[in-house]
């Protein structure tokens, strides 16, 4: 399943879960204001930023921003 770190604020955030609710693509949604450790991991995996959404795969691969057709491409791999 895939994670996405997100928060409340976050259009971009809301696009792409929106997208994966209408494409059935099952997720775990952290909010990095809430959650330290995941706020770490974000900054890890983006060169120090903050920057969501940032989606880990069940591999650990992460994408970050990406488009639904990225996502797909990703799980398909």
């Amino acid at each position: 399943m895939l994670t996405v770190y997100s928060t409340t604020w976050c259009g971009y955030c809301n696009r792409l879960k929106k997208m994966l609710d209408r494409e059935g693509i099952d997720y775990a949604e952290v909010n990095i204001e809430e959650d330290e450790s995941a706020a770490d991991l974000v900054m890890r995996v983006n060169g120090g930023n903050r920057t969501v959404p940032t989606v880990v795969f069940p591999n650990g691969a992460a994408l970050t921003n990406p488009s639904i057709d990225q996502v797909k491409q990703a799980l398909a791999a």
